[in-house]
């Protein structure tokens, strides 16, 4: 296991922005002896927050009680004993919040797979049934559920798959079936539970999941990414590191047959159907040559955004399954991407060190931020930031908060100005020979125009305004790879599998109320590096 942050004295356990000051609430790393990144296949960690919602009251009883009433207790009780979500068990002897106290047909080491050990072995042992917000990631062998309010460090549940490694995984607390926790496996297998289920079950292993792809029978390549279909019920994605994409109904057989007919030109962007209604997966998207290293859909579900080895940041229209536009990498891959939250602008990060600002409204990058010393492994917008009200009386200017995490072990964040980048770079005249990047034909790094179809090269580095970061901290002592926004922290995870929540300034001691009011803050006005008016930068040449 990694160290804490207490024996690293190059990490801090706060750091500052222009609104105040972020400090270090509290961690979540793996229980003891599950392998991590060193040992585990090099899969990163990578980390997503899961609510879920209130369970509706049933009318069975519980010991003489209804089971909604002894819900109601537990959850007052824990809440008055700090256990975060009110979900967990409420003893006193074991690392979990057990008591110790198991069914006969349990071994003694089940209290340490974090999950209930069920209505009959403990009295207070949680239903799941309540409210309660969750930290999910993948360690090794081993997805891990962490009660994203609770001090404790160990996960509530751990998830072992024995051979195989889980690389990615999604959660939709929309779902209606329940069914809402995707995982997709080194070896190609994607698996489809309830994530309230598996809180609810007392063992390491996944239990009344759906299994796509088994073993293999459809891809047999890595799977790199899944997601639900935004707004879209039963339809999820799933993509794979030879350049698929395959789309599931998970209202279907999870074991129907679908063979697809080989790719001709791996290049070139295709989709086929299923050629049976009964079949699943119901279509195969053939993305590019290589592997797809992420994807994205933006909030309403319209559009789906890919990135891949080859570089290219590829923006579909998921509906009309058709390639609207896209854009080429300043050098390498790329590993990341992520939609603001208006669907206007997608980040994406990778090996050129940099963080790209897409622009759908000018099919252009727009802004590209300097700062990482090697590869950019997660980005997101910040939904939660409230940008300051001017004070020059000009009216409300449009920023975005964004963030940034790298192999540098470093978060970074930006702050992404409508009025100072993106506005004078649309009012930017054009001269003959200095082709713009918000024209259709860009400029590649070598200087020449470049375009294919709907995607563009990478501009010209003299021709893209350039954001220094507002902040900029050393937050783990490893390599950095998630990163995600709540509203009242943000979480940074790391490759060995450990997790640290910040708190935002003024949110420390709120976590028993879970909704603790934003306050208006000042943004510093030195936000880039300028030079000239705008202040636009741009790097030597």
């Amino acid at each position: 296991m990694a160290t804490s942050t207490a024996t690293n004295p190059g990490v801090r356990t706060h750091f500052k922005t222009p609104e105040g000051r972020y400090n270090l609430s509290r961690e979540k790393t793996h229980s003891p002896g599950i392998p991590h990144y060193s040992l585990a296949a090099k899969v990163i960690t990578q980390v997503a927050l899961a609510h879920l919602k209130e369970k509706p009251t049933q009318s069975s009883t519980v010991s003489g009680g209804s089971a909604s009433t002894v819900g109601g207790v537990r959850f007052t009780a824990a809440r008055f004993l700090g256990a975060g979500n009110g979900s967990r068990s409420l003893g006193f002897g074991g690392g979990n919040g057990f008591t110790g106290r198991l069914s006969s047909n349990k071994s003694p080491t089940a209290s340490n797979a974090g999950g209930p050990v069920g209505l009959g072995s403990s009295p207070l042992t949680s239903s799941y049934d309540g409210e309660g917000t969750y930290l999910i990631f993948n360690v090794g062998d081993a997805i891990l559920i962490s009660d994203y309010y609770s001090q404790e460090k160990e996960p509530i549940k751990t998830i072992q798959f024995g051979n195989a490694n889980p690389v990615c995984h999604h959660f939709d607390e929309d779902a209606k079936d329940g069914n809402d926790l995707i995982i997709g496996l080194n070896t190609g297998d994607v698996y489809i539970a309830s994530l309230r289920q598996q809180l609810q079950d007392s063992g390491k292993k996944l239990v009344g999941a759906m299994h796509f792809n088994k073993d293999g029978s459809i891809n047999s390549s890595r799977c790199t990414a899944v997601s639900h279909v935004p707004n879209v019920e039963g339809l999820f994605v799933a993509a794979h590191a030879d350049g698929n994409v395959f789309v599931y109904d998970k209202t279907k057989d999870s074991s129907g047959d679908a063979p697809f007919p080989p790719v001709k030109d791996a290049v070139q962007f295709h989709v086929a159907h299923a050629r049976s209604s009964k079949s699943n997966p119901v279509a195969r998207w053939h993305i590019c040559q290589g592997s797809i290293n992420g994807l994205s859909f933006s909030r309403d579900g319209t559009y789906l955004a890919t990135v891949g080895r080859d570089g290219y940041l590829r923006v579909f229209d998921y509906a009309k399954e058709t390639l609207v536009c896209g854009c080429k990498s300043y050098f390498g891959a790329l590993l990341c991407c992520s939609w603001s939250p208006d669907g206007k602008y997608i980040l994406t990060g990778g090996e050129d060190d940099l963080v790209q600002v897409w622009s759908m409204e000018d099919q252009a990058v727009v802004a590209w931020g300097v700062g990482h010393n090697s590869w950019v492994s997660a980005v997101a917008f910040d939904p939660f930031w409230e940008a300051p009200i001017p004070d020059t009386g000009a009216g409300e200017v449009t920023t975005y908060r964004f963030g940034s995490v790298g192999q540098d072990t470093q978060l970074l964040l930006w702050d992404l100005s409508m009025d100072e980048v993106v506005v004078p770079l649309r009012m930017a005249p054009v001269s003959s020979g200095s082709p713009s990047v918000l024209n259709h034909q860009a400029a590649g790094w070598d200087g020449a125009a470049h375009s294919v179809g709907p995607l563009r090269h990478a501009p010209a580095r003299k021709e893209v305004p350039k954001l220094a970061p507002v902040m900029a901290h050393r937050v783990h002592a490893e390599p950095l790879s998630g990163l995600l926004f709540t509203k009242e922290a943000i979480v940074t995870a790391c490759h060995e599998g450990n997790l640290k929540i910040w708190d935002r300034p003024g949110h420390g001691d709120n976590l028993l109320n879970h909704t603790p009011e934003v306050p208006a803050t000042a943004v510093s006005k030195d936000r880039l590096l300028t030079s000239g008016k705008g202040g636009i930068s741009h790097l030597r040449q």
